[in-house]
């Protein structure tokens, strides 16, 4: 064997460990609720759903969802690989304590309070507590600079729990039906 043949057999064994390593080395998975990453460029998705009212809790919400998501069609569950970005807005309030609407009607946003991920993967919320699996989803909280929140997950289970139908998706059909007039 030749010096360049050896040389070329030994490149060509090197390249494939590497493509092996490559092939092999993935980022982890998360495996347990708040470890859903907060994507940085989540307000250039398509949005979920805008300006929810919640006056009950002095709450607006705006919602985005990956393009892996928007690419559901109604009546099906979401893709592996769909997230969910929630940013929840105080309401503005008046000094007497009455929330702030505008001409629309609507509350008028605040600051952002904070920001919660929800993430779908195979095998994904297998850790959760028994009776409170949501499929494949986990969920995450950040403030609003962007840091994870401790919070307690059980409630988003519990909230998102009744909704197994819509895949655990909380204002699916609202969200097709308006996909659908545009």
């Amino acid at each position: 064997m030749t010096k360049r043949t050896m040389l070329a057999t030994f490149s060509l064994a090197v390249l494939g460990l590497v493509a092996v390593s490559c092939a092999t080395m993935q980022m982890s998975a998360p495996s347990k609720d708040g470890e859903v990453a907060l994507p940085a460029d989540y307000k250039s998705w398509p949005k979920f759903l805008s300006e929810v009212q919640k006056p009950d809790i002095k709450q607006v919400r705006e919602l985005y969802v990956n393009t892996t998501g928007a690419k559901t069609t109604q009546g099906q569950p979401f893709s592996n690989g769909t997230v969910f970005v929630m940013e929840l807005y105080k309401a503005k309030v008046k000094e007497d304590g009455t929330l702030v609407t505008g001409n629309d009607g609507k509350l008028v946003k605040g600051d952002l309070a904070k920001i919660f991920v929800m993430g779908k993967g195979e095998g994904w919320g297998q850790g959760a507590p028994e009776g409170l699996k949501n499929g494949d989803w986990l969920y995450a909280a950040y403030s609003q600079d962007g840091k994870p929140l401790a919070e307690d997950f059980t409630k988003c289970r519990a909230c998102h729990l009744p909704l197994v139908q819509k895949d655990f998706v909380h204002r699916y059909d609202e969200y097709f039906e308006k996909r659908g007039r545009m």
